[in-house]
Order: C-alpha cells, then structure tokens, then sequence
C-alpha cells in the first residue's frame, strides 16, 4: 500500500509532469471506483492542471477549480504514459486499469489497481475537504505542527490503544500505513502492542523523533525516484516490514511475525519486546 512517502513522490513526480497541461478526456473501465456524481466527471474535461497536492495518503490534482483526488487504496497505483493508446479502453473485469486521464499531448496517467479486492477510490470534488476521508484526517506528521505535545496528546486520548493501531489510524495521525508503522516501532525499540497511554515523556519524545526521522528519511530516499521504482525503492531500505525470517540489521535476531486476517505485522524481539516473542495464534496453529 502507497503510505505518506510514496504518495509525497508522486505527487513530486505528477507536479512536474502534468503542471499547465490540460486534461482532454477522462476514462473510467472500472466504474465502482468512480464514489462521486456531482461534479460529473467530464467536467474536468478542457480543464488545466494548477497543481498537485497530498493530503495524508490522497493525491489531489486541482484543474480549473476543480479536484480529482485519488486514494490509492492497498493495491493501486499510478503509471504514467508518453503516449495514449489510440483505441479507448473497454469494461473488464481481467484489466488493472480503473481510470485513464488524457491529456492535450496524448500523454497521461493510468490509475490502476491489482487484485480482486477493489478498494481504490476516485473523487471529484471542488473541495478536498468534501471527501469524507480527508476532512477526517488527522494532523500530517511532518508539518512543523506536528510536535511532541501534539503526539502526546494524540497518544493520551487513545487510552489503551495499541500503538501500532493508533500509529496506522488516519484520524488519528495522516499518512502511515502497515509498512512505516513496523518501521517506527522498531526505530523506537517499542512493541506494537504497548498501550498508547503507558508511555513516559521520555518515551513520547523517543517515538516522536522516530516518526520524524523514519518518515522523513523515506522522503527524502523517493525524492526523484521515478513512479515505477518507488515500490522498490521502499521494499529495499525496510529493516523489518516484509522481511518475515530475515536478520534484524540492528541486532541481528530473527524478525517475526504476527498475522492477522488481511495483514500482519513484522518487528524484532530483541529491539522492540525485551526479547519476548509477540503471541501468533494463527502461525501457532500452522507450526502445529
């Protein structure tokens, strides 16, 4: 799934590739990502391109007033193309494409998804905060807003919450995912299941720093990275989300795993849970 870095990529990428283009034509081959009627879609037709945004995980392309905002969603993604292929696309089940923008040069963007779980989500919109899950995020961890006393705050009114879902929730914190979640608990050596509201000051300033210095660092790594290697890009400097097995780079432990339904969480014993392995029903069962 795109978290706040990737999307901050695209959206650099995107910036630069669609600034003062005009959009000439819009496709939709997977209708049930399309979650808006008013504007219509082809209202955005013969209109230019001002800008591209992020909020939290949503792109936002802003064309003559109006916003085609896109959640990615887990398994979507966004391919630009030098040229249009010159037959539009059809209905189709098989096809990853969910939208096609074209734009006055017969370039633009496919917005595609993978899979059979469609969960990938087009507005359009003339405000942003029009979208329900953007006018329910929570502050962006890397604006100058974003400060100790604010994460403690946050950390406060979660009561109980495990950290890791606290971290993960939108409206809570905009922007990190699964993924950045495993990374920042592990570069503040706490475990993901560690109640919100027993951490010391000492311990909120540490995960702070952690979320500022992980989040930033990924940034920093996608800046200029082209929209085809961002995956990879963010696979290869993981030190524990989807590395199930492998050595932790710190200490070298074995990194585990604890499954849930649809996902599952990856950290290190001897860094995050003084050595202690987290409890895993649903591997305890394969082991047996």
């Amino acid at each position: 799934m795109p978290e706040l870095p990737e999307v901050d990529a695209l959206v650099a990428d995107l910036r630069r590739r669609l600034d003062g283009r005009a959009i000439v034509k819009l496709h939709v081959p997977q209708f049930s990502a399309l979650k808006t009627f008013d504007p219509p879609l082809h209202a955005l037709e013969g209109t230019l391109v001002d800008g591209v945004s992020r909020h939290g995980k949503f792109l936002d392309i802003e064309a003559s007033g109006l916003h085609l905002v896109i959640h990615l969603a887990r398994a979507g993604w966004i391919r630009w193309r030098d040229s249009m292929p010159p037959v539009p696309p059809k209905p189709s089940t098989k096809s990853t494409l969910a939208v096609r923008v074209v734009l006055d040069d017969d370039s633009g963007i496919d917005i595609t998804e993978a899979g059979t779980k469609k969960s990938l989500a087009v507005h359009v919109v003339r405000d942003p905060q029009d979208v329900p899950g953007i006018a329910s995020l929570g502050p962006d961890p890397l604006t100058d807003d974003f400060t100790v006393d604010v994460l403690a705050g946050i950390l406060s009114d979660a009561g109980g919450k495990q950290l890791k879902g606290v971290l993960r929730h939108q409206g809570t914190i905009a922007g990190i995912g699964n993924a950045y979640s495993d990374e920042i608990l592990h570069a503040a050596r706490m475990s993901p299941f560690k109640p919100s509201n027993g951490l010391s000051p000492d311990e909120v300033e540490v995960l702070w720093q952690a979320i500022r210095t992980t989040l930033f660092d990924a940034v920093k790594r996608a800046d200029g990275v082209a929209a085809s290697e961002l995956k990879g890009e963010k696979k290869s400097n993981m030190a524990v989300h989807g590395r199930t097995g492998l050595p932790c780079p710190v200490c070298g432990d074995t990194v585990r795993e604890v499954s849930f339904a649809d996902s599952s969480l990856q950290y290190c014993a001897t860094c995050q849970t003084g050595g202690k392995p987290l409890a895993d029903r649903r591997m305890s069962k394969l082991l047996k």
